[in-house]
């Protein structure tokens, strides 16, 4: 004879599977670490600023000079 089984529980079961697996890909997609993303954040910021401590100051280069 077969196995009797609780449908109830078996989809429970297959629910419960589905959203850990949907879980873990979000963990995957998502999950960084607070320390991780400020440090990212930090570093960003502090190239952009030595971007723009190199810019040029005055007049911009795109005049022609012999108008």
């Amino acid at each position: 004879m077969a196995e009797i089984i609780n449908l109830r529980q078996a989809r429970k079961a297959r629910l419960r599977s589905a959203r850990e697996a949907q879980a873990a890909d979000n963990r995957v997609a998502f999950g960084r670490p607070k320390k991780a993303r400020t440090l990212q954040e930090r570093k960003t910021a502090l190239e952009a600023s030595r971007h723009e401590g190199h810019r040029l100051k005055g007049g911009t280069t795109d005049q022609d000079p012999e108008a």
